[in-house]
């Protein structure tokens, strides 16, 4: 069985660390070898500029410098652990992948065009794509209720109307590309996304 890319998305506080960790679970009761990573991170270089990436003294990050930090970091990632994972017939689960670039920074912040985003990560990844990604789609209001009280990074001291053109980007990459990426409700139990997601891979022959 070669591997699978299988890439997690939504607003932070949509779960997607906990279905991924869960698929994770489940992939590994049948037998299949699992590598989970999270980005940015997943390398040395890759957690040195997750650090700069959320740290709150770094307010003043020019968008364009944080384009290319966490294209950088996804290089590395898929360089030093994706790719060689899934030569060995590794599932790769990733929390997070490309697609976040594409709604973060293109449409979040408007640094370059969502069509020109998609080139540059195609280019930092060696035209690496995810087999199928899941977007755990959260309403904003529902997203900021689960993260009230919890310190936020700096990525998450951004305004309303950025996290709104957040969801945008999520919505026209999955009208984009619905073959591959999957709409999930992100309001519905874990148990009930873990079963939706595992009945998309079977169908999918994959498992």
């Amino acid at each position: 069985m070669r591997g699978r890319l299988i890439s997690f998305e939504g607003l932070d506080g949509a779960g997607k660390t906990t279905l991924s960790r869960a698929l994770a679970g489940r992939l590994e009761a049948i037998g299949v070898r699992v590598l989970w990573v999270r980005e940015p991170g997943g390398t040395e270089l890759g957690e040195e500029i997750r650090r700069w990436l959320l740290a709150t003294s770094l307010r003043e990050l020019s968008p364009m410098a944080e384009l290319f930090l966490f294209l950088a970091a996804r290089a590395e990632l898929v360089h030093e652990r994706i790719r060689p994972a899934l030569q060995e017939g590794i599932w790769v689960l990733a929390d997070r992948f490309w697609d976040s670039t594409v709604a973060y920074q293109a449409f979040g912040r408007h640094v370059v065009d969502a069509e020109r985003c998609l080139e540059l990560n195609l280019l930092a990844t060696g035209g690496l794509r995810p087999d199928v990604t899941f977007w755990l789609d959260l309403p904003l209001e529902e997203a900021l209720r689960r993260k009230a009280g919890l310190p936020g990074d700096r990525m998450e001291q951004a305004d309303l109307a950025f996290f709104e053109r957040v969801r945008d980007g999520y919505r026209w990459l999955q009208e984009r590309e619905g073959e591959r990426i999957v709409r999930l409700p992100a309001s519905r139990p874990p148990e009930a996304l873990l079963d939706a997601v595992w009945e998309v891979l079977r169908n999918r022959g994959y498992c």
